[in-house]
């Protein structure tokens, strides 16, 4: 099992918004935004950052999926 975080992309994708933006908004490293695209492990604090910066809950940006 493992995160997807497409749910994330198609929010970005409502909003009218590109990683490049969510990275300004929430600052945090590009590094970051990568690991999010390789739907790779993040902390729990980058999480957060963008939860505050796109005003919504974890369950909206993130899930579990099976491999």
């Amino acid at each position: 099992m493992g995160f997807s975080y497409n749910k994330l992309w198609k929010l970005l994708i409502d909003r009218g918004m590109k990683k490049k933006d969510l990275q300004q908004a929430s600052g945090i490293s590009a590094a970051s935004i990568a690991k999010l695209g390789r739907n790779g492990n993040v902390t729990t604090e980058v999480l957060l950052k963008i939860c505050i910066a796109l005003n919504c809950d974890i369950n909206e940006i993130m899930e579990i999926v099976e491999n």
